[in-house]
């Protein structure tokens, strides 16, 4: 990396760490002994800018030491039988392509149950919201019907390729439907 090397970089990460828990440790000191000779600790905070609990760290270093050990504790792990939202979600798919008679063209509005983004109008000339659109649908149908009425087979397939959906319900819809799954091995 150019002039420097790793042992550089380390050796100057090193040097800030050291001069600044000794910087640390000197604002401390003095700090107590403002405190020893009658500073309250509202008059610390007031004059010097720092937060209550900045004050309190400095006065007990005891609750530093404390605090500092409580947040290097590794975050809870979520549960061994934990599967993300993606892989629980029941996705549907329809029975056939051919049913899937849903517009091609002009502005669609999405009933709420799918769209409740606020934004549930589509105008199916712009490719970006009529991507959006179908993403919508794939991934918020809670009937076959619902598929069947917004989506167009032949929209499905053109735009198949670049949808960003969910890995499930992509595999679910390839199982179902390889010919889809096709349209991506061409497209790449």
């Amino acid at each position: 990396m150019g002039q420097f090397s790793e042992d550089d970089v380390r050796a100057a990460v090193s040097r800030y760490e050291a001069t600044k828990a000794a910087a640390l440790t000197e604002r401390d000191e003095q700090l107590r002994a403002f405190h020893a000779a009658g500073w309250r600790p509202v008059d610390l905070q007031r004059v010097t800018g720092y937060s209550r609990e900045t004050i309190r760290q400095a006065l007990r270093p005891e609750v530093r030491r404390a605090t500092n050990v409580s947040r290097r504790k590794a975050p809870p792990q979520p549960p061994a039988d934990y599967r993300p939202y993606g892989d629980r979600k029941p996705y549907l798919v329809a029975e056939t392509l051919a049913a899937l008679t849903g517009p091609t063209e002009g502005l669609v509005a999405l009933p709420h149950h799918l769209d409740w983004s606020g934004h549930p109008e589509y105008d199916l000339s712009r490719p970006a919201r009529l991507a959006t659109m179908y993403k919508v649908v794939l991934t918020e149908a809670s009937t076959v019907e619902d598929l069947n009425i917004w989506l167009n087979a032949d929209l499905l397939r053109r735009l198949w390729p670049t949808l960003w959906l969910p890995p499930q319900l992509r595999r679910s819809w390839e199982s179902a439907f390889p010919e889809l799954a096709a349209t991506r091995t061409r497209a790449v």
